[in-house]
């Protein structure tokens, strides 16, 4: 398990799918947010390839999110996207609605960010965001991101078009969190 100050970032178990499914996928307004696609109900019991980890794929790495005090699952984290070559990747996380407010977002993003340059041997991460989602957009800078660009109504979301931030943090800009 990888830890922060406040999270760990774990392999995903069979029973955290039903779970992140009821409190992140099946939420409309969530799951529109977050998609880069209109949402769609997913049957119950199929292979959902937003939840379901397939260790054979090298571009994506997943994790489940769990506290450090008592291990309950607070959410999903990943890199994706991740070009070898280039050595960069972008991060994407959800936190279960009960455990926004709480700077797990913020944590989870200094463990990718460790993930990333220090396991991996990255050298740039990226974040893609909704510009009104100010919660990751605080946890990115939190983390030394840098907003490099706004790619203005790029994201058909529940009936209107949205900007996206686009921020990117270098491995030489990085600075680790100590408690990582």
């Amino acid at each position: 398990m990888l830890k922060g100050g406040k999270v760990g970032l774990r392999a995903r178990h069979e029973d955290d799918i039903p779970v992140l499914r009821t409190e992140l996928y099946d939420d409309v307004v969530t799951g529109s947010r977050a998609e880069g696609g209109p949402w769609r109900p997913v049957t119950p019991g199929s292979k959902d390839p937003r939840l379901v980890v397939d260790d054979k794929e090298e571009g994506r790495v997943p994790f489940s999110v769990v506290e450090l005090a008592g291990g309950t699952l607070v959410g999903t984290a990943l890199l994706w996207g991740i070009d070898t070559h280039n050595r960069s990747a972008h991060i994407g996380l959800g936190l279960l609605p009960y455990a926004r407010g709480q700077g797990y977002g913020t944590d989870v993003v200094a463990v990718l960010c460790h993930y990333g340059f220090i396991v991996r041997g990255l050298q740039r991460l990226q974040i893609e965001t909704l510009s009104d989602n100010t919660a990751m957009l605080a946890s990115a800078e939190r983390n030394g991101f840098v907003r490099e660009g706004v790619l203005r109504s790029s994201a058909w979301v529940l009936g209107e078009f949205l900007d996206q931030v686009v921020l990117g943090l270098l491995a030489h800009e990085w600075q680790p969190d100590p408690k990582v």
